[in-house]
């Protein structure tokens, strides 16, 4: 197996601490003035609304450190191409193909369950000078309801999968949909992976129309941008393809266009040096 880093101390969010002295000051209140129970209740109820919209807005740092654009000294140039929901046999061979003709690096944040059925295909993502990247065992719809012990069992099954696969650790996750909650930080720190979000997304999910998915994703396109697409659970184009392989070569041409340099996550970390 491969060898796993020790676990870096990662400090709570501003929310997360006030949250915490929230919860005590309004059981302190109670103690001292019962009669105060409606205000304490009106703090705690509207603090776990402001948790659950933090959970609920993907790019947001307000639960803790999330990568929204590659970190500075990242190196030249360059942006980030992230795949997510494979691997997929039908698409993930033709996205590895298109990649591979551009000379573009990708990011594959893969789901464990699929990494498992294909492990020869995550081997050859990674063969072919990519990186792949934990995004849960299950993705599951539910992910970000579930408590502190459920979501270490998602990653940490999602972990070994990628592992025996690969042979490689994964050093970065992805919540499905981008969802989460305020338990999410603490596990994902305790298993030394860093949050990922993105710059922009193409929904490729729900388009399956090349040219309003490529107009996200280059829209104000610039240096250190993170873009997301999918090769599982792709939408379909009107020809019933896949629509990241329309979108793809389009993409990879104007990020050349613009002089930029696809790269994987962990290059970029491992160039700023702020991989924590």
């Amino acid at each position: 197996m491969p060898e796993r880093s020790a676990p870096q101390p990662r400090r709570p969010s501003v929310l997360l601490r006030g949250s915490v002295a929230l919860h005590l000051g309004a059981v302190g209140a109670l103690l001292a003035r019962p009669r105060w129970w409606p205000w304490a209740l009106s703090a705690v109820v509207a603090d776990h609304l402001l948790l659950t919209a933090a959970g609920l807005w993907p790019r947001s740092r307000l639960l803790g450190p999330n990568w929204t654009r590659l970190p500075a000294g990242a190196g030249g140039p360059a942006i980030a191409i992230t795949i997510d929901d494979g691997p997929d046999p039908e698409v993930t061979p033709r996205v590895l193909a298109l990649l591979e003709a551009h000379g573009a690096r990708a990011t594959f944040f893969c789901i464990g369950e699929r990494v498992a059925r294909h492990p020869g295909l995550a081997r050859e993502i990674v063969r072919c000078g990519h990186a792949i990247e934990n995004h849960s065992q299950r993705h599951l719809h539910r992910f970000s309801l579930l408590g502190p012990r459920a979501l270490a069992q998602e990653i940490g099954r999602a972990q070994q999968s990628i592992a025996a696969a690969t042979g490689e650790v994964a050093r970065f996750f992805r919540a499905p949909a981008g969802l989460r909650n305020p338990f999410l930080e603490p596990v994902l720190a305790r298993a030394n992976l860093r949050l990922v979000s993105w710059t922009r997304r193409g929904f490729d999910t729900l388009s399956g129309s090349p040219a309003r998915v490529l107009g996200r994703l280059t829209r104000h396109l610039q240096s250190g941008d993170i873009l997301l697409l999918h090769d599982g659970h792709a939408a379909r184009t009107a020809a019933g393809g896949a629509v990241i392989l329309e979108v793809l070569p389009l993409l990879l041409a104007a990020v050349t266009a613009a002089r930029l340099t696809p790269i994987t996550l962990r290059a970029a970390a491992d160039r700023a040096g702020r991989l924590t």
